[in-house]
């Protein structure tokens, strides 16, 4: 499994809890899954794409049949990182629900996409840089945004943290700055 550099210890060391042989790369997501693309081509490995492959995308949809079958909303609220978690709960719902996507200020991948018309390569810095932190959206889940999403909110940093510290005042709930 690559991963990049910026990635919490915690997530690395619930990866290497599960038996994954994990290398971490400088950079962000991009350069680790670069990493593992030339992996995969040196070895004949398997590559997965993180957020931009149909299995993903399918997989990411999952949530939005498991979340339909567990409760009747109005709206899902989703982290968006390089698109391939709100493409597949926006590719479920397919407009019946209205689907928002949330990004920090520092890892605009979706909300810059949006607004261009297509994805392009943003600037990745701040609180959600390690896990949000794709320069550019996928393909796959620009397409189901583009088409299902009603919009993306961009917050700031400080507004995350905030967040995170009411969280775990009102309910004990610890989250990273993703969730």
């Amino acid at each position: 499994v690559f991963v990049p550099a910026t990635s919490a210890p915690a997530k690395l060391d619930r990866l290497r809890s599960l038996g994954a042989a994990v290398e971490v790369v400088p950079g962000y997501y991009d350069d680790a899954r670069e990493a593992s693309r030339a992996h995969a081509d040196a070895t004949g490995a398997r590559f997965l794409h993180a957020f931009d492959q149909p299995e993903m995308i399918l997989g990411a949809g999952t949530l939005g049949a498991e979340l339909a079958a567990q409760a009747d909303v109005d709206r899902v609220v989703v982290a968006v990182g390089g698109g391939g978690l709100i493409g597949g709960v926006a590719s479920w719902y397919r407009g019946e629900v209205t689907v928002t996507g949330v990004e920090t200020a520092g890892c605009r991948t979706l909300a810059d996409a949006l607004a261009a018309g297509r994805p392009v390569e943003v600037g990745i810095a701040g609180i959600g840089a390690d896990a949000l932190g794709a320069r550019r959206a996928g393909d796959l889940g620009f397409a189901a945004a583009e088409r299902w999403v009603d919009r993306v909110v961009v917050v700031e940093d400080e507004d995350v943290v905030d967040a995170q510290r009411r969280l775990w005042s009102a309910l004990r709930l610890a989250l990273e700055p993703a969730g």
